[in-house]
């Protein structure tokens, strides 16, 4: 006997005694059995822990004979938990009932009185028929995972500046270690490119990359979407889920916007990141998950720790590298190859014949701000190979006369001829100029705490 006991079982029957005999022999060969003589308590005995078997008696007090009963509890059970692994037992006289119930969905079935060692033999297969079980649910969920991932468009990283061929060196350099790399970069750099970058050339290449926007997740829906749930955990739970934590086992998990979240959330993080563990909401027992971690945020996180925006011991434990991508500003020489690549794409989506952008149209670009960067520009493309009517795309097609609006002139512009928008970019960036990026000071002086600014910068790119 192995002295490493796994599985949970659980043994339904109004027997008492025969229910004190399973639990003396079958607690030497398993983790955890438990007993139950009151069917009623299975919704709870199983909302509270998940078990690898279940044995389920044919016939309850209620009903010695038809096996009615048992057929009900067998619907309930597998209703809650599809993948349950249910174990009937009966009398000799009622095999056929429990055949009748193999075809319903149970696993096996057992005859009282029970050999010890058929008992024990048919308990170890159906926990091998369980494992097999959660290991479908979960491929389940990463072959999702992954399907999503070879939809995503745009797979390369396109650029030949000096700016990018540094951050094209630490990808190589990073990659093929697990060290944690946080991403730091303004809206619209291609920080979620560069993990997959990352991912694609590391030794979990093969594995799941699994990406979540922290940005987008409510405080409630947190540990659902991270860690999993379990049916019937919260109202909106109408089956066993894995989270991405365990979606990612054994590949990639992709944390963007790290910094958008709030600091109890982050503690719960920080305890998922150092255990290695997860635990399903409404389960009780922790999941070991083995991910190799990359975040990402436009926020100034250094400074968020320095103003008790975001937790010291987290960062220590996302950032053992960091890179950081440079804004499209600081990589004009990438302009034209960027261009290139979006022309072609969207004239082959949109059946356009349009071959290139003009050379005035490419000067014009290289002289603009890009606020919204990678994003903007991808965006901008599109409209105009939509609305175009040339085979090259020339400036008014770019609709830049509009764009091009030097950004240092946008803070003279009378305001009468500003929505609301922009003065509100304008206020928040001559605040944080008189306050020379102090976060906290620029929100007391707009008269916002320090989380509604940081959505502000992040809205308006800042």
């Amino acid at each position: 006997m192995s002295e490493h006991k796994t599985g949970k079982i659980l043994i339904v029957d109004d027997n008492e005694d025969l229910l004190k005999a399973a639990k003396i022999f079958l607690k030497r060969h398993f983790a955890q059995v438990d007993t139950e003589t009151n069917p009623d308590l299975l919704p709870i005995l199983t909302h509270n822990e998940s078990y690898d078997v279940i044995m389920l008696d044919m016939n309850f007090t209620k009903d010695v004979s038809s096996g009615q009963e048992g057929f009900y509890w067998l619907d309930r059970i597998l209703e809650l938990d599809p993948s349950a692994v249910v174990v009937l037992i009966t009398a000799y006289g009622d095999v056929n009932l429990a055949v009748k119930a193999i075809k319903e969905g149970a696993t096996d079935f057992v005859l009282k009185p029970w050999e010890n060692e058929r008992l024990l033999a048919t308990l170890n297969s159906a926990l091998q028929l369980r494992k097999k079980k959660m290991e479908v649910d979960l491929l389940r969920d990463q072959k999702q995972t992954l399907q999503q991932d070879m939809d995503n468009k745009f797979k390369d990283i396109i650029g030949q500046s000096e700016a990018m061929q540094k951050v094209f060196e630490t990808i190589e350099r990073v990659a093929v270690t697990d060290a944690n790399v946080l991403i730091l970069g303004e809206n619209g750099t291609g920080k979620e490119l560069i993990a997959r970058a990352i991912h694609r050339n590391s030794r979990r290449s093969k594995e799941a990359f699994v990406g979540v926007d922290l940005g987008s997740i409510t405080q409630t829906l947190f540990e659902s979407e991270l860690f999993g749930h379990k049916k019937g955990s919260f109202t909106d739970a109408k089956d066993d889920r894995a989270g991405r934590f365990e979606q990612a086992h054994k590949g990639t998990l992709f944390l963007d916007e790290i910094g958008n979240l709030p600091l109890p959330l982050q503690s719960k993080l920080l305890a998922a990141l150092q255990n290695r563990q997860v635990t399903r909401v409404g389960a009780n027992r922790p999941v070991d998950v083995n991910i190799r971690l990359i975040s990402a945020t436009n926020m100034p996180i250094h400074n968020m720790v320095y103003e008790n925006g975001f937790r010291q011991d987290l960062l220590y434990r996302i950032n053992t590298i960091e890179i950081q991508l440079p804004p499209l500003r600081e990589r004009v020489e990438d302009i034209p190859l960027l261009a290139d690549h979006f022309i072609a794409f969207y004239s082959k989506k949109y059946n356009k014949d349009i071959r290139k952008a003009s050379e005035p149209l490419i000067k014009r670009m290289s002289k603009y701000h890009w606020p919204g960067n990678i994003r903007e520009l991808q965006h901008s493309v599109e409209r105009a190979v939509i609305m175009s009517n040339h085979n090259v795309l020339q400036p008014e097609d770019l609709f830049l006369q509009k764009m091009s609006q030097p950004e240092k002139q946008e803070e003279s512009v009378s305001l009468e001829h500003l929505n609301i928008e922009d003065v509100e970019r304008i206020l928040i960036r001559k605040a944080l100029q008189k306050h020379n990026g102090h976060i906290t000071r620029a929100a007391e002086e707009l008269g916002l705490t320090r989380s509604s600014l940081y959505r502000r910068l992040e809205k308006y790119g800042l």
